[in-house]
C-alpha cells in the first residue's frame, strides 16, 4: 500500500526535475546565444585600419567556440553570431562554422549550421533570391539564395570544401517541426552577390 501511495509522488517529482533541467538548458542556451551575439556585433563593428585589412591572411585560425562573425538574414529579421565549430556546445552559442570550410572572401565553400528549433527556427520561410549577409572583421559579404535541397541526415555529400568559387551553404535539421532527432537536413545554397 505504501508503495502505491508513493508512486504518484515519485512520478510528479521526476516530472518536476525533468521540467527544471529542460528549463535550465533553455535559459542557458538563450544566455550563451545573447552573449555571443553581443560579442559578434562588437567584433565586426571595430573600424578597419590599413594594417588590419589584410589581417585575415596573417591571423591564426580561430579556436573551437570562438565568435568569428555575424550572420544577418533580413527577411526573417535574424542577427546571429557565427561561432567556430559545429559541436553541440558551439551550436548553443549561435550558428556554427564547419571547421575546415572556408570563410567569406576565400573563394571557396562556406558551411554554416544551426539548430532548427533555435537560431534557424524560421529558415523555411526563406525563398530563392533572398539575401544572407555576413560581416567579418575584414569586411561585409552579401549572398543570394540560389536553391534549396533536402537530404538524409547522414548525407555529407553537400560538404565538398571546393575552392573554385565562393558558395555559402546553410544547413539545419528537417522537418522543422519534428520532435526528436530529425531524419533529414535542409540545405540552402547561396552565391556571392557583393562584398
Amino acid at each position: 500500500m505504501i508503495v502505491k501511495a508513493k508512486l504518484p509522488l515519485f512520478i510528479i517529482l521526476l516530472g518536476l526535475i525533468l521540467l527544471g533541467v529542460g528549463l535550465w538548458q533553455y535559459v542557458d542556451m538563450k544566455v550563451q546565444t545573447k552573449t555571443s551575439l553581443k560579442h559578434a556585433k562588437e567584433l565586426v563593428s571595430k573600424p578597419l585600419g590599413d594594417k588590419q585589412i589584410n589581417s585575415k591572411e596573417k591571423a591564426a585560425p580561430p579556436e573551437m567556440g570562438d565568435t568569428v562573425g555575424l550572420l544577418t538574414i533580413p527577411k526573417i529579421k535574424a542577427e546571429l553570431a557565427i561561432v567556430e565549430g559545429t559541436d553541440p556546445d558551439d551550436l548553443e552559442k549561435g550558428v556554427g562554422h564547419y571547421k575546415g570550410s572556408y570563410f567569406p572572401g576565400d573563394k571557396g565553400q562556406i558551411v554554416l549550421s544551426g539548430h532548427r528549433d533555435t537560431v534557424f527556427r524560421k529558415l523555411g520561410e526563406l525563398e530563392i533570391g533572398d539575401s544572407l549577409k555576413i560581416k567579418m572583421t575584414y569586411g561585409s559579404f552579401t549572398y543570394e539564395i540560389t536553391h534549396t535541397k533536402i537530404v538524409k541526415s547522414d548525407d555529407t555529400s553537400i560538404i565538398t570544401l571546393q575552392k573554385q568559387e565562393e558558395e555559402l551553404i546553410l544547413t539545419t535539421c528537417y522537418p522543422f517541426r519534428y520532435v526528436g532527432n530529425a531524419p533529414k537536413r535542409y540545405i540552402i545554397y547561396a552565391k556571392l552577390k557583393s562584398s
